[in-house]
């Protein structure tokens, strides 16, 4: 390595993606765009992407027994890019360009924390979101003002509408998996097992947060993660006991986690841990809310995050702005301030 360069090594959660990346150092800190485009958004199931553009001539060095046949790829009518993503538990490494051969790699995955490594430089596709997403809860990131970048066209109505208002459809970019989310039902409301999934403030809204977990973040190759919490039998049509309908693939990232993902576009789709029976985690960025990707006619979003010791270890900065500003949208949206999610 010249002395005017930096390492960076990522790897998935699996380890089954394992690589380097040798960056010239004043290419440093790597220049990060925050995506909130729809195809972005279905492609990773999260409320938007983190991506670093690597210079030219810049290419991840997998290390063994890791490859680039361990990957999935993913394209679509209207790529530019080839989307990779582990075959095994799902995590985004980034996108390759079709013309020039060139990364955007996601920052997501290294496995050193952010020091000087990169910088949150712009929210692009604002508008695609229609309510802002995770762009309305931070504009600074260590005091700097990130730029914001649209086109005219970027506003994306397309299957948004669809949604009806008892039900909430949810679909991962490729169509290979699509199903339905209804409403706390009055069965559900009356029995035991409602205690601490709905609230008595608002009963036909779901519980919803968003998550800095190093597990989640290395499961899906995102920076931040969000779920919303839904009885499997509100969900139609009707989940088998491991979660596999359409084009799933399951990972377990724990003994008792369980996780699923499309296994053609790598779209993060249900979470669901032993002690929670009956209740799986939805990701937010699958679902299709005419409001918005906060789903806020759906939604009651804890003002805290989960996992914060997590963030801020890997990314104080963008953290803290994460931090701060669910804590200021919440308020002004009226959120709980927080809840606890039962375990048996």
């Amino acid at each position: 390595m010249a002395p005017d360069s930096k390492t960076l090594t990522a790897a998935c959660h699996c380890q089954s993606i394992h690589f380097a990346i040798i960056i010239p150092a004043d290419a440093l800190p790597l220049k990060v765009h925050i995506c909130h485009c729809s195809i972005c958004r279905y492609i990773h199931g999260t409320p938007c992407i983190f991506h670093a553009p690597l210079p030219a001539g810049v290419a991840p060095q997998f290390i063994a027994p890791s490859g680039i046949e361990k990957l999935t790829s993913y394209n679509h009518a209207e790529s530019q890019a080839a989307r990779h993503f582990c075959s095994t538990c799902g995590c985004h490494i980034g996108d390759r360009s079709h013309d020039d051969g060139s990364w955007v790699i996601s920052t997501a995955i290294f496995t050193e924390p952010n020091q000087g490594l990169w910088k949150m430089r712009t929210h692009a596709f604002t508008t695609s979101s229609f309510d802002g997403g995770l762009s309305a809860m931070f504009s600074h990131v260590d005091g700097r003002q990130l730029d914001v970048f649209n086109l005219e066209a970027s506003l994306d109505t397309s299957k948004a509408t669809r949604t009806e208002a008892e039900e909430l459809r949810a679909e991962c970019h490729c169509g290979g998996v699509s199903f339905s989310i209804a409403r706390p039902k009055k069965g559900f409301l009356d029995s035991p097992a409602s205690e601490g999934w709905v609230l008595s403030s608002d009963t036909s809204k779901w519980l919803a947060l968003l998550d800095l977990c190093d597990d989640c973040r290395l499961v899906d190759g995102s920076n931040v993660v969000a779920w919303m919490f839904v009885p499997v039998d509100h969900i139609s049509p009707s989940l088998p006991g491991d979660l596999i309908v359409g084009s799933l693939k399951s990972y377990k990232s724990s003994e008792d986690v369980l996780r699923t993902f499309c296994g053609m576009c790598g779209a993060t789709v249900f979470y669901s841990c032993t002690d929670r029976p009956g209740i799986v985690g939805v990701a937010v960025g699958i679902m299709r809310a005419p409001e918005g990707v906060m789903a806020e006619n759906w939604t009651l979003w804890s003002r805290r995050i989960n996992s914060e010791d997590d963030g801020l270890k890997y990314d104080p900065d963008f953290s803290r702005a994460l931090i701060e500003g669910l804590k200021v949208w919440g308020s002004r949206k009226g959120m709980p301030e927080v809840f606890v999610l039962p375990r048996v």
